[in-house]
């Protein structure tokens, strides 16, 4: 990339009932706009996903292929692939071979472009905080919660306690009370933990919770859209700063947790 370059595409891989990841996203792409030079545009291509299903999940991931192929002939700087728990249900360490599977798929369309995904991004965001044990709040099914709780210790990190909100709806994780993870924290158990994770989840909001949690519980607090945007502006090589947003992206380097 031209050291000049100041304008930047990002591509969207996103479930067709998420509506969460082009608010929250952007959101955060737009706050950064007012303190630092850089902009950003947003291009989306869907995948169908109505109910958070593993068979669902499948489907919807092995569609995935598509959208990055259509983002890509729109010259997008960058693809974020944003549905955690549908690379977290196929196995431990999937978040690698989804990135590589579709990068390569932009490769052989002669327009590569970087691809991270939210589940890489956040568990790539706990190992830069040096988080080593958390708490987590998720919308899924407990079946499916514990198949992100087990992707996430098994890239190293203890999670200590976990709330699963049991909505299979992903139109009904998306309505959700943005505010609500700032009460909902509190039912975990976050003795000893390095950070809280109020939602596991893009499409579940949490963004106006962020910093309240952190005010109140006096922890680092991410979720997987603040992660997700980290791991954006990292890949694009750009400083991860983000009013708004959360420990994570208001230093953009490394973070020791408060407790």
């Amino acid at each position: 990339m031209s050291d000049q370059k100041s304008d930047y595409r990002v591509g969207l891989i996103v479930p067709s009932s998420n509506v969460t990841m082009e608010t929250e996203i952007p959101a955060l792409l737009r706050a950064r706009e007012k303190v630092l030079p850089e902009t950003f545009t947003f291009h989306s291509s869907r995948m169908r996903m109505k109910h958070v299903t593993k068979q669902e999940l499948e489907r919807m991931d092995d569609d995935s292929l598509r959208c990055a192929i259509e983002l890509s002939d729109a010259d997008v700087d960058i693809q974020a692939y944003a549905c955690l728990v549908a690379i977290m249900s196929r196995g431990k360490g999937y978040h690698r071979t989804s990135a590589d599977r579709l990068r390569k798929a932009t490769e052989e369309n002669g327009m590569p472009s970087p691809v991270v995904s939210s589940a890489g991004a956040l568990v790539d965001a706990l190992a830069e905080m040096g988080a080593k044990r958390v708490s987590v709040i998720c919308p899924y099914m407990k079946p499916l919660t514990k198949l992100v709780v087990d992707y996430i210790e098994s890239e190293g990190v203890e999670v200590r306690d976990y709330l699963a909100l049991e909505i299979p709806d992903n139109l009904e994780v998306a309505a959700q009370d943005p505010e609500a993870p700032a009460e909902l924290w509190r039912k975990l158990d976050t003795k000893g933990v390095d950070a809280i994770i109020a939602s596991a989840c893009v499409q579940m909001p949490s963004l106006p919770a962020i910093e309240k949690i952190e005010k109140a519980s006096g922890l680092p607090t991410l979720s997987a859209s603040v992660a997700t945007t980290w791991s954006i502006l990292k890949s694009l090589e750009l400083q991860a700063v983000v009013p708004g947003g959360g420990a994570l992206l208001n230093t953009g380097s490394k973070i020791s947790s408060a407790a």
